[in-house]
């Protein structure tokens, strides 16, 4: 039996911990934070890709009773002016539906399901090393503790140690041209609809808001600019952030300097970065997924969602495949050019571009909604997220 071990316990580790374990695969996680309410402060959305890709590994569930329903967008110009409505996602398919919720709420209930399947998260293990053979794959931690496995899946973010330690040619992560800011306000749109997440296009900042049905507004701007330096995000008080962020939003018609005007101190701003496309995923023993291996900006929302389509796609290669090198291979040929397309898309929109009509929907016609023509019903996808499907097709897949 093939033994795996996961460094990172965020959403992409701890989903593809889960998926797998359904594949009766050996594994176990590590993950280099203390506790396991990494990033609590920021919050996402998970689109409908996301969340089928979490029915398939019977998660679905879990994490739907912790965020709430998105059923629809609101387009609004700086003006006021309603540009469109469009539906999300499945609104049918109750565990289809768009969830909005804090990341480290996903992360918790991720862990706690890997918890009640017996699968070991280890927290405080941070990754220093790591050595390959032919055989197999050994790894150091900071507290002088080893590991060994068959496979090492390197699931630990945008600056990945595995990366660094696999391909340390790679060249760093590349800021994206935006600041983002993040806060939570409560009282403020009384009435509002709580299933309707809203962007406006901004004369200064592109911004978005969701209600949530005991009445916290969650938004987000996006702003482009110079980063904002590392001393910065970790010293400088929310009411600097405010008074950055008011000016640029005042001189339009819409909530959006309301809702920041109104927010305390729940407000948090992080850098947008994304990895060139193109950079080497995997060596003989070891694979990078999620944001270590295809970080895109967040204009596209996607982000969390294409991580956990990467942990059944993985599973379903490795459970289908002859053996390790035939997986990852096959993995990276599903994989690779969905979440390039993506980066590509992301970058564009947080450049200001339109995304091109391609073949794709544009934001407005695609059912599966947001600010990203990245299809996530096409039966393509579908096939590929499919349990009961083999991802291989000459290869019999186990139900």
């Amino acid at each position: 039996m093939t033994r795996v071990l996961i460094i990172g316990g965020g959403i992409a580790g701890t989903a593809t911990a889960l998926a797998l374990d359904k594949a009766g695969i050996e594994v176990s996680v590590h993950e280099a934070h203390p506790s396991s309410a990494e990033d609590l402060g920021a919050f996402l959305t998970l689109a409908s890709n996301g969340m089928r890709a979490l029915a398939q590994i019977d998660a679905a569930g879990a994490v739907a009773a912790i965020g709430f329903p998105l059923a629809s967008m609101r387009v609004l110009a700086g003006s006021g002016e309603r540009m469109a409505d469009v539906p999300l996602g499945e609104p049918e398919q109750p565990l289809s539906r768009y969830r909005c919720l804090r990341r480290g709420a996903l992360n918790h209930a991720l862990q706690a399901e890997a918890g009640r399947r017996g699968i070991t998260v280890r927290h405080g293990a941070r990754l220093t090393g790591l050595t390959e053979s032919a055989t197999g794959v050994g790894v150091t931690f900071a507290d002088g503790s080893t590991a060994a496995a068959d496979l090492l899946i390197g699931a630990d973010g945008i600056n990945s140690t595995v990366r660094s330690l696999a391909h340390p040619a790679a060249t760093a992560p590349h800021y994206a041209g935006q600041r983002v800011f993040y806060g939570y306000c409560s009282g403020i749109l009384p009435g509002d609809d709580p299933e309707r997440i809203t962007m406006i296009r901004g004369s200064g900042a592109a911004f978005g808001y969701a209600t949530s049905p005991d009445g916290e507004t969650h938004w987000f701007a996006r702003v482009s600019g110079p980063p904002v330096a590392p001393g910065e995000l970790t010293d400088t008080a929310p009411k600097r952030w405010r008074d950055q962020l008011l000016p640029l939003l005042r001189p339009d018609a819409t909530a959006a300097a309301e809702l920041v005007a109104a927010t305390g101190g729940r407000l948090m701003v992080t850098n947008a970065c994304d990895l060139p496309p193109g950079r080497p995923w995997q060596t003989r023993r070891t694979l990078i997924i999620g944001d270590a291996a295809h970080a895109a900006s967040p204009a596209t929302g996607q982000g969390a969602s294409m991580a956990l389509e990467d942990s059944v796609v993985l599973a379903k290669a490795l459970r289908d495949s002859p053996g390790t090198a035939a997986a990852l291979t096959a993995y990276e040929q599903v994989r690779r050019p969905r979440v390039e397309r993506n980066i590509a898309v992301s970058a564009r929109i947080t450049a200001g571009e339109q995304p091109q009509r391609d073949g794709a929907e544009s934001p407005g016609q695609q059912r599966g909604g947001g600010d990203h023509p990245v299809s996530h019903t096409d039966e393509v996808l579908i096939r590929q997220l499919d349990w009961h499907t083999p991802l291989v097709p000459d290869q019999p897949g186990k139900p």
